[in-house]
Order: structure tokens, then sequence, then C-alpha cells
């Protein structure tokens, strides 16, 4: 027997798993199905790559193809929230998967796209909806489309959608759909601001945690090496040639420096492409989907793609600029080793990184193995040591760079927090 049919799921979604090869369920999805079968309040917490999509779609779905009335005239009875275009677009994919062939119809509203393409999609309405907060506000104070008839409501990521400022957008839009509706919040970190968005969102929740807040795949073998801004260029072209058949994901701080490290991969011989802010939605598909054939096999992001590329064949995720949200790092990373497959994580840390990586290594409770270099002051999180399989990785030089860098002394850092830049500027 199919262990999704204990979970309660019906025949056809089950046929249309199996179809996709999927006959058993992740932790997070056979631990939340059941609650979101039987109507309650879900606040899910795993880390990213666990299947969160499908703990909350594949319920939503069979609850809904009960239902066969029509959708109401720009409405959606069931709305999905996502903080960026690639994830909403990754939902949306999924979710066609579940429900293909039914009178179910999934829509998709995100900004990059026509929005008067889309109001006119949202005339007959869509019984699923999968939007980014911004562009369903705008839609809404066209008048293109209303929530009073929305039953089901999903926050996905919502720990991203509060890096990126939406915290006001989606007050809004708790306020717009109907009181009695199912709401089903997912994260894979637990900031402070999130009891606020839980408390105003859920009615007596279900909490489901298959993993601690920052933990990261058991499958990814972590790396750092110290080097020197300047340096950096140098060598991630020399340890990615060491896996040229294998896909990489490297992630940049800014959408120039993205844009900059792409052309110079390009110039030195790769087949390189990139997604960031300055790209239209079409470039940022059409590159996905060349590193998703392996037309390209390095891809070059902002933060904007950390939640939003699910694809299994990613086994080197390079961070060449550390990120300013320490949480940001554990969803960069978690683009390999998914689906338990294994993968590799290689970050480089500047001088003026220093506190980033001490704070990246304290969110994950963990310190994070030194391949070459050697570590800036105040970097190592004292009473923690890494762990499992987070070591080393083979292969990487494991000896110092050479010349002056290695041997000039760090310079010391200000124990004064920085407040982190918006992650939407960056991306």
């Amino acid at each position: 027997m199919n262990e999704f049919t204990t979970l309660g799921l019906n025949d056809r979604l089950v046929a249309r798993l199996t179809e996709a090869g999927i006959t058993e369920p992740t932790p997070i999805q056979s631990r939340a199905i059941p609650h979101v079968l039987n109507g309650r309040d879900i606040m899910g917490l795993a880390q990213t790559g666990t299947g969160k999509t499908a703990a909350f779609g594949l319920p939503l779905a069979q609850r809904m193809l009960h239902d066969t009335k029509r959708a109401e005239p720009r409405g959606a009875t069931a709305l999905i929230l996502a903080p960026t275009r690639e994830l909403a677009k990754q939902i949306q994919d999924n979710l066609i998967t579940f429900v293909g062939g039914a009178h179910l119809r999934v829509g998709l509203v995100v900004g990059g796209q026509s929005i008067n393409v889309q109001m006119r999609k949202m005339e007959k309405g869509v019984h699923i909806l999968v939007a980014t907060p911004g562009r369903l506000i705008d839609l809404i104070d066209r008048r293109a489309l209303t929530l009073d008839h929305t039953e089901f409501l999903v926050l996905d990521e919502a720990d991203q959608m509060l890096d990126l400022g939406f915290i006001h957008s989606l007050r809004k839009i708790a306020k717009l759909v109907r009181e009695d509706r199912q709401t089903l919040l997912f994260s894979a970190t637990m900031p402070k601001l999130m009891n606020e968005v839980a408390n105003s969102f859920l009615t007596k929740p279900i909490r489901v945690e298959v993993s601690p807040p920052g933990k990261i795949a058991d499958k990814i073998t972590q790396s750092v090496h110290f080097i020197a801004q300047s340096e950096k260029k140098n060598l991630l072209i020399e340890l990615l040639d060491q896996h040229r058949a294998e896909l990489a994901l490297v992630f940049a701080r800014t959408k120039h420096g993205a844009e900059k490290l792409k052309n110079a991969l390009v110039a030195a011989g790769y087949a390189a492409g990139s997604i960031h802010g300055n790209k239209s939605q079409g470039q940022r598909d059409r590159a996905l989907k060349a590193f998703r054939n392996r037309e390209l096999t390095v891809l070059v992001a902002t933060d904007v793609a950390a939640r939003g590329i699910d694809i299994p064949d990613v086994r080197y995720v390079y961070n060449f600029d550390l990120p300013n949200v320490a949480e940001n790092f554990v969803h960069r990373i978690g683009r390999t080793a998914r689906a338990g497959a294994a993968g590799r994580a290689v970050a480089f840390c500047a001088p003026g990184e220093a506190e980033a990586l001490r704070d990246i290594q304290k969110t994950m409770k963990l310190t994070i193995p030194v391949a070459s270099g050697t570590a800036w002051e105040g970097v190592e999180p004292a009473g923690h040591r890494s762990k499992g399989r987070n070591s080393s990785a083979g292969g990487e030089r494991k000896q110092q760079r050479g010349g002056d860098f290695n041997n000039s002394k760090p310079k010391r850092h200000s124990r004064k927090r920085r407040r982190p830049t918006r992650q939407r500027k960056a991306a």
C-alpha cells in the first residue's frame, strides 16, 4: 500500500503521486496532511527541501476536489502566498501535477508580468491562486480580485516574507479574507515577529515541527575559505574547475555583483547564467529552465532564488558573498541535498564578513570547517563545534592561499551589531 493512502489521501491523488515517482511521504507531510484534512490551522516548521508544498497542497487539493462548484468571478477559493516569483511558479507547477485532469483551475499572480493579462485571467476566477503579496494587493486595489469567498489561506516561507518587508501587506490581506477560513503557515525559521503573524492569522493552530529552526539537511557537507574579497573570483573558478559536469549554484549579495560575476565566469569558459531583480520574469524563467536542463552548469543568483529553486541535481552551492541575514544562509545551502541527495556548500569569507559568518554559525549552532585561510578574529561562536556530516569538503584547497594575505593581521570589527540591509534592495 502507498504510504500516502494511510494519511487519508484519496486514490486519485495517490495515483498522480505514483506517476510522478513519489511513494513515501516526508516527515513534514506525514505530520501535517492529516491535520489539514481535518480542517485545523497549522504552523509548520521544517527546513528547506523537505516537501512543504505537498504538505499543504495535497490535502487542500483533496478537500477542493470534493466540491464541484465553479470558482467565483474575480475570486479564489484558496490563496497561497509566497515571497518570490520563482517559488510561486514552483508551487503552481507542483499543484498542477497534483490536480492534473481535474476541474480545479490553478492561477498565478506575480510581479514582472503583465498586470493587464493577469486581470483578464482573474475575471472568471480560479479555485487555487498562488501569488506574491505585492502583486496580489495591486489586483485587489484595481478591483480585479476579491478575497470575500476565500476559504483557505496558506503562507509559505513566511519568514522570508517578513525579511522582505511584507508584514504590512500580510496584515492587509488577513483583514480581507473571511474570518472562518482555514489558515496554514509554513516556515523554515521562527523569527520573533512570526509570533505576531501567527496570532493574527491562525486560530488555535497545531504546531508541526520536524527540525529545529536553523537546522540544515544532514547530507550537506560544508566548508569555508577565509580569503580577501579580490581573490574570491579566482578561487571560485579554481573550485568550479574540479567539477565542471556538476550543477553549481553561486550566491552573490547584489544584482550588479551577480551579473558581473556571471560575465566573468562566461569569459572563463563556463556555461553560466544569472537571475536577480534586474532580470525580467521571462529572463529568469529561461535561465532556470536552461539550468534545470543542464544547458547551463553554473547559475549565479541573489537571494531572490534562495527559496525558489527546486532542482534535485544541484550538487554544489557557493556563497560567494555571505548574506546579511543569517537565516538566508540556511535557505541558500538548502538548494542542494534535495530529496535525500548529498550536496556540498562552500562559503567564502572576506575580512569584512567576519561578523556575518559568526552570526551564521550561531544560527546553525555549529562551526563550519575551514578549507583554506586563517579564521578572522571573533568568527567562531563560543561553545559550538561542527557535528555530523558538516565537515570539510574533500578535493578543496587545504593549504592557505599564499603570500602576505595569510600573514596579515585580521582587522578588528566592532561588536556593535549592524542593522541588516533590506533584502528587497539586494535582490
